[in-house]
C-alpha cells in the first residue's frame, strides 16, 4: 500500500461540506477543519460559496462546489447557470453529477453534450464528472467514465456520498482503466479513515471527497510520530 506524508495526504482531499441540514455554525467548523489540517479544497453547498471564500481566505484551501446535486437531473442549461453564479461566487473547482438516467439509458451523446457544457460554462476551472457508481454495473461506470473523458472533464468521481454507496476500490479501479492519463479520479462517499484513503489512492484515485480529514490525516501524523493509529471515533458520513 502506498504510504503518503501527512502533506502529501492533505494535498488530496477534498474536504466535503454538503450535507442539507448543516448550520452556519456547523459549516463553520468544518472550514476551520479543512483550514487546520491544510487540506487542498472544500467542497461546499452553492449557497455556502461565497461565505466559505472570505472564511477561508489566506488559508491556501480552495473553494469547490457541486454542480446539480445530487440527481444531475437538472437540465443542462441549469447546471451552466449554476457553474456561472458559482464562478462568480468564487469557485475554483466544480463537481457536476452526471443525467444518470441518460447514462444508464445508453443516450451517449446527451451525456457527452449535458458534461461538455459545463466543462464550457467552467472556462477552465476543474470539472469533475460524478457518476454514482452504486446505481451503476461495471460495464456502465466503465462507459461512463470514457464519456466524461470525451466530454472534457478533468475527473471522473465516483459518488455524491448520498446515493446509497460510496466510492469502492474495484470501481475507482474501473474508472482509471477507462480513461487516459489525463483524466484523475476521484474517490469519495465512504472514504472515512486513513486505510480507506490509501486504498483508494494504490487504486487510481489522486483526489478523496471526504468530511473525514481529521481523522484520515489524524492517524496519519499519529503513525508518522510513532503513536500507531490514533483509534479516534470517526461520525463522518460522507
Amino acid at each position: 500500500m502506498s504510504t503518503l506524508s501527512e502533506r502529501e495526504l492533505a494535498a488530496t482531499i477534498d474536504h466535503a461540506i454538503l450535507k442539507p441540514e448543516l448550520t452556519r455554525a456547523e459549516v463553520d467548523v468544518d472550514l476551520d477543519i479543512a483550514a487546520e489540517w491544510g487540506v487542498f479544497s472544500v467542497c461546499v453547498r452553492p449557497s455556502d460559496i461565497a461565505y466559505a471564500v472570505r472564511r477561508l481566505d489566506g488559508s491556501g484551501v480552495a473553494v469547490g462546489t457541486v454542480i446539480g446535486f445530487p440527481h444531475g437531473t437538472t437540465s443542462t442549461a441549469a447546471k451552466t447557470a449554476e457553474v456561472a453564479r458559482a464562478l462568480q461566487d468564487g469557485a475554483s473547482e466544480v463537481d457536476m453529477v452526471v443525467n444518470i438516467g441518460f447514462l444508464r439509458s445508453g443516450f451517449d451523446d446527451a451525456v457527452v453534450d449535458d458534461i461538455r457544457a459545463v466543462v464550457d460554462a467552467a472556462d477552465g476551472r476543474v470539472t469533475k464528472v460524478i457518476l454514482e457508481t452504486s446505481y451503476l454495473d461495471e460495464d456502465l461506470i466503465a462507459r461512463g467514465s470514457r464519456l466524461t473523458e470525451a466530454g472534457g472533464a478533468a475527473f471522473v468521481k465516483t459518488s455524491t456520498g448520498f446515493g446509497g454507496g460510496g466510492a469502492t476500490v474495484e470501481h475507482v479501479r474501473i474508472m482509471r482503466a477507462n480513461v487516459g492519463p489525463a483524466v484523475q479520479v476521484k474517490a469519495s462517499g465512504g472514504v472515512r479513515n486513513l486505510a480507506a484513503a490509501l486504498a483508494m489512492i494504490e487504486a487510481g484515485a489522486t483526489r478523496l471527497g471526504t468530511s473525514a480529514s481529521a481523522t484520515i490525516l489524524g492517524e496519519a501524523r499519529a503513525i508518522a510520530a510513532g503513536e500507531g493509529p490514533t483509534g479516534a471515533t470517526d461520525t463522518a458520513s460522507y
